[in-house]
């Protein structure tokens, strides 16, 4: 007689747990990366935005401010609506001390000829930090992610 073997109760529930187990790194890898990309465009809006408040100091041969609220993680283009960055994304203005019109709310500001305050917005997040980094002396902004 030929007896045929199944599994038990206790088997299926291991491979069920094991599997489960799997899912749940796997998603937590997938968000991890789609929270970088969301860094990554962040960060890269912000650094458009500061060389836009750049250049309309330029063009409009007035001063132009780049503000950022680190309390509402925010920043305001000159002439534009305010922007809020996304999830639990973390802000940190370094600028002139003249710049700093409260504790939480400063700014880089731009002059007709190029030139700027300079300073730096670092944003962070899950162990990545993105910094836009402005010249004071060519008002230049540029993007570096900063290795851990």
């Amino acid at each position: 007689m030929h007896r045929v073997r199944g599994f038990t109760l206790v088997e299926l529930l291991v491979v069920l747990v094991i599997a489960a187990l799997i899912l749940a790194l796997v998603g937590t890898s997938i968000s991890r990366s789609i929270s970088g990309a969301e860094m990554r465009t962040a960060a890269r809006k912000m650094a458009a935005s500061i060389r836009y408040t750049r250049t309309r100091a330029i063009i409009s041969k007035s001063q132009q401010v780049f503000l950022v609220d680190t309390e509402a993680r925010s920043y305001t283009a000159a002439g534009r609506e305010p922007v809020t960055l996304p999830g639990e994304m973390e802000v940190q203005l370094t600028t002139a001390r003249s710049e700093l019109t409260s504790e939480h709310v400063g700014g880089i500001r731009f002059y007709p000829d190029g030139g700027s305050t300079g300073g730096s917005v670092a944003l962070e997040a899950n162990g990545r930090i993105y910094t836009v980094n402005v010249v004071w002396l060519t008002g230049e902004a540029s993007l570096q992610r900063e290795e851990e």
